[in-house]
């Protein structure tokens, strides 16, 4: 009954994994419930060995009473048994739960008809799990569902899989396979053996035949999974986010060199969808002007979905060091207007790597260790995270005229490369709307106004949360034909258009300016957005707004003012305006072109930086890391050592015969060589030391003995056959007569130190080998790795205990 019992825990593991997709925890307790019917059902199934084919049955039926009875009670005759009401109502909750998974973005709340899902998923993997492992007897095809339901969160959510999920997962699935090798083995019988047993010795159970089976089984297992875990993280990564979140290029939080990128547009859509309408930050500004604050900032579209580039910050450019890098394309003749804004985020939220800010940032004066992306003027980092910060932020935005904007140049060819791609695939259908709502011989600027106004108001577009993604049939749907989406469909659509325009473009993921509090503007979830910069050289880049605003849209959105030409600001009507730039930009030497001039070109956006370090010369890395590698080879040696200076403490003064009992074996040793199962009823912990010692030091050099030797042929084997001098022959003799006198003598008199003999020995056996196996013995003695394998393998064998459990049936006494 192993195998119904491994096949639940298995379930139960692999479901551990789902924890990314729920807010709250009463998935696990329901799932685990119908986990443990499941089990039950198929425990005693296989207690009565019913038909294959009857218990799983039997454990649908019992899965329909234990949802009925957690989910419909109320509508069940006697709250258990299911009626038509119950039956209709669990199919009212099924259909809202689809509609939820629709609705919410993960980490989706715990919702009835969203558990109730989860729930019956989990309970049918179960059952399916069971009928393969226990009654098909194909144990490995579990692999199969158990794969399918640890590949939900890796398809739904961004973040990666943690690597302890892993682990618990693959160690329920290992558990299963070691339960059904050793029910299959347990019916092969007792080992046939060639020699005969002695009569006295007492022959073994018919399970412990097949142990080093079992354990070779678990080691390769084990092996396996530590190997799956861990060599990821050795291996240089081309993506920033492995399997299990951490790796060469990945650092996430708690340090590392780089930063993992989340999905911006999957977290837009779960926060807009979020039933609560919590706070995130809170700000004042010096101008009391709201502001944008900006986050994210998407370049990548690959006909599928709006990616980011991974951000690159350099060490000088933390923003504790000084003023931000100048603002990509801003002229430092651009008027601007300067505003100083304090912002708090609310210590609630979690894992937020990027800071919230207005653009351009020229200061950002916070704590911790952030870094800009010099192309966007993303601030993150990769060991600090926002919530509970307070920080404060000048900016310069830049407030150019129409006419400006009107006569604005050709863009530099890096902006062009990086911001104008587009998949090749892209329906004509698109390409030909582009044109069909824009003039022909108009300006960029005017064409990205008449975007706008085509989003906004002369397109018949409908601001709504339920709608499907932005890939490109979803984005054919919404241009051309239900003109139906929310901030996300609205910024991606608009930022494809003015690229097939020729206008550089791409979206930003952020926050609008929230609501005014006497004087503090609160930021909520809801006020999450999307939105399109467009780039202008001499300005930069420019926010447009194509999402529907007020009553009718997203209420916080407004549309920026340089869009109505009709009141475009001047350097002469725009009190707020000054005329120089920001104050990054003149602080650095050379001007915003000499700096962009002097970065490493990336061979595919031609301007991204190199990865964030620490100021480290590659060199220096690799040397920590060589060094690192070799302090763990050394362990071993280093362990043996310790051992070695111990047992010396212990030999290394006078010794007079005692005749307290003890164990002549020394605790340490494993007793894999045969020498210590020498046992006396008076040993003297001296003794037990050296001979161990002694022991090691044969077994570091290679040099084999039999269990049967006695102490006296030992020492004069090695003398022979090693052909000791007579200092070195005097010293292993004297040896072999201390332990048999130990053993033997009812008064062993007094026994010198053995400190010298033992020395004598070893350099006699050292002198025997080769230097190769000299600095084995050193670095990876064979005596220390045999002990660390015997310890694993009790270990290994601990799972034993729980494969033993087994449910009897009471016997019945005669009458």
């Amino acid at each position: 009954m192993r195998l119904p019992i491994a096949s639940g825990v298995a379930t139960g593991a692999v479901a551990i994994a789902l924890y990314p997709l729920f807010q709250g925890g009463s998935w696990f307790w329901t799932s685990l419930g119908i986990i443990l019917v499941v089990t039950g059902v198929g425990v005693l199934a296989s207690r009565y060995t019913l038909p294959n084919w009857l218990a799983p049955l039997a454990q649908l039926v019992a899965a329909a009473i234990y949802l009925t009875a957690v989910f419909t009670g109320e509508q069940a005759w006697a709250k258990v048994v299911p009626t038509k009401e119950s039956v209709v109502r669990l199919g009212e909750l099924l259909s809202t739960g689809f509609t939820d998974i629709q609705r919410f973005a993960a980490p989706v709340p715990d919702s009835v008809g969203i558990v109730l899902l989860t729930c019956g998923g989990v309970g049918l993997i179960a059952i399916l799990v069971d009928l393969l492992a226990s009654r098909l007897r194909r144990a490995a095809l579990t692999g199969l569902p158990l794969l399918a339901l640890f590949t939900v969160p890796a398809a739904v959510v961004v973040d990666p899989i943690s690597w302890p999920a892993f682990i618990i997962g693959a160690l329920g699935y290992l558990a299963l396979l070691v339960a059904d090798g050793r029910e299959r083995v347990s019916h092969w019988g007792r080992t046939v053996l060639v020699r005969r047993t002695p009569s006295f010795v007492a022959p073994r159970p018919a399970t412990s035949d097949t142990g080093a089976l079992r354990l070779s089984g678990k080691r390769i297992g084990v092996t396996a999974i530590v190997l799956a875990v861990l060599l990821p993280s050795l291996l240089p990564t081309l993506e920033p986010d492995p399997l299990f979140g951490f790796g060469v290029g990945n650092g996430r939080g708690g340090g590392g060199n780089s930063i993992s990128i989340p999905n911006p547009m999957v977290n837009l859509r779960g926060q807009l969808s979020l039933p609560n309408n919590s706070t995130v930050l809170t700000y004042t500004i010096s101008d009391s002007s709201p502001r944008y604050l900006r986050m994210y900032s998407l370049d990548t579209f690959d006909g599928d979905q709006w990616t980011m580039s991974e951000p690159k910050g350099r060490p000088e450019d933390r923003t504790s060091e000084g003023p931000m890098p100048p603002a990509p394309g801003q002229s430092a003749s651009v008027p601007t207007a300067q505003a100083t804004t304090k912002i708090t985020v609310n210590d609630e939220v979690r894992g937020l790597s990027f800071l919230p800010l207005p653009y351009p940032a020229t200061r950002v004066t916070v704590e911790g260790d952030w870094r800009p992306d010099r192309d966007t003027l993303m601030v993150f980092s990769t060991r600090d995270t926002a919530g509970g910060l307070t920080y404060e932020v000048t900016t310069a935005e830049p407030q150019p005229t129409a006419e400006a904007l009107k006569t604005a140049g050709a863009a530099p060819a890096a902006i062009d490369a990086r911001y104008l791609a587009l998949p090749d695939d892209l329906p004509r259908a698109i390409r030909d709307l582009a044109g069909q709502v824009t003039k022909q011989n108009a300006s960029p600027y005017e064409k990205a106004v008449e975007l706008q106004e085509f989003f906004t108001k002369k397109g018949g577009f409908t601001y709504s949360l339920a709608t499907q993604g932005n890939n490109a049939s979803a984005l054919t749907d919404f241009l051309i034909r239900n003109r139906t989406g929310y901030c996300e469909q609205f910024a991606s659509s608009m930022a494809v258009l003015a690229r097939i325009l020729g206008i550089p473009a791409r979206v930003a993921i952020g926050y609008t300016s929230g609501t005014n509090f006497a004087g503090e503007w609160q930021v909520r979830t809801h006020d999450s957005h999307a939105w399109p910069e467009l780039y202008f050289e001499g300005t930069g880049w420019l926010r447009f707004e194509p999402t529907p605003t007020g009553g009718g849209g997203q209420g916080s959105a407004t549309v920026p003012s340089y869009t109505r030409p009709e009141i475009a600001p001047t350097t002469t009507d725009e009190p707020s305006a000054s005329p120089t730039s920001s104050s990054g930009s003149a602080d650095l030497p050379g001007g915003p072109t000499a700096n962009r001039g002097a970065r490493p070109l990336d061979p595919e956006f031609g301007g991204a930086l190199v990865p964030v370090d620490e100021g480290m010369p590659l060199i220096a890395k690799i040397g920590i890391g060589a060094a690192i590698v070799l302090l763990i080879a050394l362990i071993p040696g280093m362990f043996r050592l310790e051992l070695r200076a111990r047992r010396r403490r212990a030999y290394s003064r006078k010794i007079q015969a005692s005749s307290d009992d003890a164990d002549l074996q020394d605790p340490a040793a494993p007793g894999f060589t045969g020498v210590a199962s020498i046992r006396t009823d008076r040993g003297d912990p001296a003794v037990s030391a050296a001979w161990s010692e002694l022991d090691d030091a044969l077994c570091d050099y290679g040099m084999s003995r039999q269990a049967s030797e006695s102490p006296r042929a030992l020492a004069r084997r090695l003398a022979e056959q090693y052909e000791f001098d007579a200092e070195a022959t005097a010293a292993v003799t004297r040896i072999a007569t201390v332990v048999e006198r130990m053993l033997y003598a009812r008064t062993p008199g007094e026994i010198g130190s053995l400190r010298a003999d033992l020395h004598r020995v070893r350099r006699a056996l050292a002198a025997t080998v080769t230097r190769g196996r000299r600095i084995r013995a050193v670095l990876l003695p064979t005596s220390t790795l045999l002990r660390m394998r015997a310890m694993g393998g009790r270990l290994l064998d601990g799972f034993d205990r729980l494969e033993n459990i087994r449910l009897r049936r009471p016997t019945r006494k005669n009458a």
